[in-house]
């Protein structure tokens, strides 16, 4: 098994230390702090038999089997503390489902995970799903030219970033200007400069000299086109000697280098690492990775707003869409798409290289895993990329996957399109049709070509959802609630285009808007109409309230009715029966005729003068208002205690 990459060593050194030290350490403690992980396996193992370990000792042995590829005794070590303390933070989860993903598969990863979704985000859980449905299919198979850079040499080569018309790259290759870094026992990271061929290869590699030389780290670069200048990071420095904070730790600063080659500190924390800066020019933001208290994970991405590359905001946490409970690195930014790497557990490996979609608001889509091919089962971070003409899109990242040249290679790729696979976003908000309410709980659905559902989701306290799926077409959106109308609709490949930039807002109506009782049964609700006096013609009037029901109808299609028709008792009686009967059938035919279906109409009925309401019977006189209370025509849900 091949060791972590060095870099990723780095960055769960720097996390780990914080949680040690807390309390008096043993000989184990001290190699695992030191870095020696085999050889504080071994010395726990010793101190163990003497007595128990505790919970923190056992972490940090699961740890160091971690850091050495022992992932079967991590997942099982790990696994013992979470037995014995399901607390266990977020991070330390994250490698426990890590570890159990390498060596037990899936269904054991979900299921643990099961036991603790209440405690994470809910985007979190919904890009574990999407991530763990692409691994199981053949969605993203790559068909990229991933290739080896010539130029690797045996130590640590990463953090490739163009510059012009030449290739940045961060190595710890030994150089004049450095000293020995003692956790790797390698040199100090430098800078290194290298001219590329047609191919991406490049052979000659020299230190980048147009910035200050430092005897310590200076690593990550970037360089804007814009603002020409250069960001890198750096260890924490002053007249040559390393400055620590109150607990010992030496961080990383961020620099920015102008054409002069001097450079002055843009972030600097004694006590806190900032790691890959990037400059995104269109929004002058300046985004990198941090292991700032409070966030996700171990190190999350965060941004600052600038004014030409000058600070002016705190540091900005991209959110749980992107940070997880384990550790994301290397962002960069390409029409539109933000690239980053995560050790996040539903990867393939150690760190894998995610894609994400970021609308004009700066929300971002699900992180689609790039797949096997630019990633393995071993560490693969700091891609970048960019169009290189008639030739396509040009690439490199960083990788510590068998058959390299050192711990850390760069690769290169050349592909026509951009890396990830395209996803569909369906997003909006259900709402009541009497009151714009939002409405919680509705279920919604996509559905494929074949009828199959692909997505099921349900809308939040507000009514809003949001889904995303796999690029096809077309697609059924599929709205519903238990008593409430539906909603379908189906759309094309233009369609579906169109509503990546936009927003749903369908209405559903609650059946119990719709209905109330009279005279001891449930009715559909209508403005009170009237027929003219001794006639079964239909008016406008009357129209307008049939209308209403053909829509109740096509909403609540399972309803069966029975149409009432009821006089006054002015007239015969005989005459009063027939014209009931005749203003009954008038109305079921103009529903017939308007869409609804003779299954929803069990029977209708003139009852005449029979049922009168109030004392206006025969003989009696009434006012005008009084008699037309007896006059009434209900439409009478039969089934409504079935159904609900």
């Amino acid at each position: 098994m091949r060791e972590k990459s060095y870099i990723i060593v780095l960055f769960f050194a720097l996390y780990s230390c914080l949680v040690i030290g807390q309390q008096p350490m043993s000989k184990a403690d001290v190699l695992f702090f030191e870095y020696e992980y085999a050889d504080a396996i071994a010395e726990y193992r010793r101190e163990m038999v003497q007595k128990a370990l505790s919970n923190q000792q056992y972490l940090n042995l699961a740890d160091a089997y971690f850091q050495t590829g022992n992932f079967n005794d991590a997942s099982e070590t790990y696994f013992e503390v979470y037995k014995k303390d399901s607390t266990m933070s977020s991070h330390h989860f994250n490698k426990m489902l890590q570890a159990m993903t390498r060596t037990s598969g899936l269904d054991r990863t979900k299921a643990i995970l099961a036991t603790r979704t209440s405690e994470f985000s809910s985007e979190l859980l919904e890009n574990a799903d999407f991530n763990f449905e692409i691994r199981t299919s053949d969605t993203i198979a790559s068909n990229f030219k991933v290739f080896n850079v010539d130029g690797n040499s045996p130590q640590a080569d990463f953090a490739p970033s163009f510059y012009e018309d030449r290739l940045l790259f961060t190595s710890s290759r030994g150089s004049s200007a450095k000293s020995v870094y003692e956790p790797s026992g390698e040199s100090f990271f430098q800078i290194f400069i290298a001219r590329t061929d047609n191919q991406g290869n490049f052979q000659i590699a020299n230190p980048f000299t147009d910035i200050p030389n430092s005897s310590f780290h200076q690593a990550t670069p970037y360089y804007s086109d814009q603002l020409k200048h250069l960001f890198y990071v750096s260890s924490n420095q002053e007249d040559g000697e390393m400055l620590f904070d109150e607990n010992g730790k030496n961080s990383l600063a961020i620099l920015m280098a102008n054409q002069n080659g001097s450079s002055r500190f843009v972030l600097k924390n004694l006590s806190t690492s900032f790691y890959y800066p990037f400059y995104d020019a269109k929004s002058e933001r300046l985004y990198f990775a941090a292991n700032i208290e409070g966030g996700y994970g171990g190190t999350d991405i965060y941004y600052t707003l600038t004014n030409a590359g000058v600070i002016m905001s705190a540091p900005i946490n991209l959110g749980p869409r992107i940070n997880s409970p384990g550790n994301e690195i290397a962002p960069y930014i390409l029409e539109g798409s933000l690239y980053f790497s995560s050790d996040v557990f539903y990867g393939h490996g150690g760190m894998d290289i995610y894609k994400s979609e970021m609308d004009k608001d700066y929300n971002f889509s699900i992180p689609v895993n790039l797949g096997i091919g630019i990633n393995s089962s071993s560490d693969d971070f700091g891609l970048i990329v960019r169009n290189n003409g008639d030739e396509g899109l040009v690439g490199y990242y960083a990788s510590n996957r068998p058959g390299g040249k050192g711990k850390d290679d760069i690769y290169g790729f050349q592909a026509e399109k951009a890396p990830g696979i395209r996803t569909i976003i369906m997003q909006g908000q259900v709402v009541s049709g009497v009151s714009s309410d939002g409405i919680s709980k509705a279920r919604v659905l996509l559905v494929n070509s074949d009828g199959a559902t692909i997505k099921e989701a349900y809308t939040q306290e507000n009514g809003d959802f949001r889904m995303e799926v796999p690029y096809q077409f077309p697609l059924e959106l599929k709205i519903d609630k238990e008593r409430h109308s539906s909603f379908s609709d189906s759309f094309n490949e233009v369609e579906l285009d169109s509503l990546q930039t936009g927003q749903f807002r369908v209405a559903l109506n609650l059946l119990d808007d719709l209905v109330e009782e009279r005279e001891d049964q449930t009715v559909i609700k209508l403005q009170d109409f009237y027929f003219s006096r001794g006639s079964s013609r239909l008016n406008a009037e009357i129209t307008a309230e049939l209308d209403k029901v053909v829509e109740i109808i096509s909403m609540f299609p399972q309803l069966q009715l029975r149409i009432e028709s009821h006089t006054d008792s002015r007239g015969g009686s005989a005459t009063n029966f027939r014209i009931s009967q005749n203003r009954a059938n008038a109305i079921r035919d103009y529903l017939l005729e308007n869409g609804v279906s003779s299954s929803n109409i069990l029977y209708t009925i003139g009852y005449g003068e029979d049922k009168i309401l109030n004392q206006c019977t025969n003989g009696v006189y009434c006012l005008d208002f009084l008699h037309k209370k007896n006059e009434r025509q209900l439409i009478v849900i039969l089934n409504y205690n079935i159904l609900y």
